[in-house]
């Protein structure tokens, strides 16, 4: 199944603001669906968007960082990029601490915006390509039987079959036997390509 394409979202009460940066991002090839409340946007918002968030800190009801929190806690996939008043600079780098991808301090240029845009886009496909394979590796070792992932993890440990077996009680023969029934599972090329899908495993999101 084909995943949706990136898509742009601006969350500000100022009717003005989200039409300007609307037509500014058309303007340069891109286009964005606009919200004039942090509650509209969530009401609207589902698990499949990911892309950039455009979103004001300072609205009447649901702040900015009060949608952002709401977003974490919905494991939402979106680089957020927060449009911050003189005086809203240390909520906006709570927000970074937080997970946001990056803040522009009014008033703005329209370089700004469109590089922080831009960015944000690049960094949610990179995070995505990122988990799509993560994935792939988890459903993956998924498919390996107990003693097969005891002897996967001897190995990226950098065991030798000797040592595999002694630690296993099993005879070297067996435990070649396991290793490459996990390289095939595993899809492996190599002990260095098994190694780098470890890595991914260790540094799964915590779900």
């Amino acid at each position: 199944m084909e995943k949706p394409s990136p898509r742009i979202f601006i969350v500000d009460d100022d009717e003005a603001v989200r039409d300007s940066l609307r037509m500014l991002l058309r303007s340069a090839g891109l286009t964005a669906e606009v919200f004039a409340s942090g509650e509209e946007f969530l009401d609207a918002w589902i698990p499949d968007w990911h892309g950039c968030l455009i979103l004001d800190v300072r609205m009447p009801g649901l702040s900015g960082m009060e949608v952002q929190k709401q977003l974490i806690e919905r494991q939402a996939s979106l680089a957020i990029v927060f449009v911050t008043g003189h005086g809203d600079i240390p909520m906006a780098v709570e927000a970074l601490h937080l997970g946001a991808f990056d803040f522009v301090q009014k008033p703005f240029t329209e370089e700004e915006i469109l590089d922080r845009v831009r960015r944000a886009l690049e960094a949610d496909q990179e995070r995505e390509a990122l988990r799509a394979a993560r994935q792939a590796v988890e459903d993956r070792h998924a498919s390996l039987t107990p003693r097969e992932r005891e002897v996967m993890a001897s190995v990226i440990r950098g065991h030798a079959n000797k040592v595999i077996g002694f630690d296993l009680n099993l005879s070297q023969r067996t435990v070649e036997i396991h290793r490459a029934r996990v390289m095939e599972k595993m899809q492996a090329r190599s002990l260095a390509d098994l190694v780098r899908m470890g890595m991914l495993l260790e540094a799964r999101e915590p779900r």
